[in-house]
């Protein structure tokens, strides 16, 4: 697990995330981004060159698109064996799925396990900043903040303990804002985070995704029902924080787009005929080879 506690150099990016924050001001009716390798055209331009804009749109579907990715366990693909390294990269992680396109190069993956928004800020992206020319960039980030893994996995042996009550507090502590009209404190840290990435790789188009439910909801009258509606509850919560940073950030002007995964995995949690989610070892909570391929597919589909 990487932990560098240092963000002196990341002091403009959260200056500049406080600005998005805290404007209070969000600009109302803000065109969707382009795809990834297409220039946004005003609305005169595509009247007056409709077929040249359609040949170059042709010409760049057609290029390869160079293509960066960060994160925790999710991104590095955690789940999926055999591991690579420390971090527990793996050959199936849905980075390595979508570098297997045939228009896509995978030219930097620092992804770790363990990664958290601290992490991503002070190691990932300082090992990307003379990265050139990239096109994309993934980033799933935020559940190791809230120490997600240990919340589900004590949850998991009693919904009752100290220990998943006390995990379940601190979850909601960072995803709950302390005012009405104040970001919680894990927003002002995906904020800032992304940000980041968006100053230190201009240009590019950044993804970042939520998390998959980890269980299927069982009947009311299953033994862990109440364990089970509270976690998926909690990663409901969590995905609203990164969709809602995502949405504002995309309104300051950044190109940046969410991309849910709870669809992709439906009817494939824990407790499914067909589990995508792991339940034990090192690989529990985390997503099987099958789960990460529907990752890529869901990346693929937004960009």
């Amino acid at each position: 697990m990487i932990r560098l506690p240092s963000r002196v150099a990341a002091r403009g990016a959260i200056a500049l995330a406080m600005s998005v924050l805290f404007s209070g001001v969000l600009v109302a009716g803000s065109a969707q981004a382009a795809p990834v390798g297409v220039a946004a055209q005003s609305g005169q331009a595509q009247a007056g060159q409709a077929q040249s804009g359609h040949d170059q749109s042709d010409q760049n579907r057609s290029r390869v698109v160079t293509y960066v990715a960060l994160g925790d366990s999710y991104a590095a693909g955690q789940g999926a064996l055999p591991y690579e390294n420390a971090c527990l990269q793996n050959a199936s992680s849905y980075p390595e799925v979508l570098d297997d396109l045939k228009h896509v190069r995978l030219v930097a993956d620092p992804s770790c396990s363990g990664a958290t928004t601290a992490d991503v800020l002070s190691v990932q992206i300082p090992s990307i900043r003379k990265t050139r020319k990239v096109d994309v960039v993934t980033g799933t980030i935020g559940a190791n903040d809230l120490n997600g893994p240990a919340v589900a996995a004590a949850c998991s042996v009693s919904f009752e303990s100290p220990e998943c009550q006390a995990g379940l507090a601190g979850v909601y502590a960072l995803l709950t804002p302390p005012a009405p009209e104040l970001p919680s404190e894990l927003a002002v840290r995906l904020t800032t985070t992304l940000t980041a990435v968006a100053s230190t790789i201009p240009g590019a188009a950044i993804l970042v995704t939520g998390y998959p439910f980890l269980f299927e909801t069982p009947p009311q009258t299953h033994p862990n029902y109440a364990t089970i509606v509270q976690l998926n509850a909690a990663i409901a919560a969590l995905n609203d924080t990164i969709e809602g940073v995502a949405v504002q950030l995309a309104q300051s002007g950044i190109d940046i787009r969410y991309v849910d995964v709870t669809a992709a995995f439906a009817g494939h949690g824990i407790g499914s005929a067909d589990p995508w989610i792991n339940s034990t070892g090192i690989e529990a909570f985390h997503p099987t080879a099958a789960g990460y391929r529907a990752y890529a597919t869901a990346v693929r589909a937004v960009w």
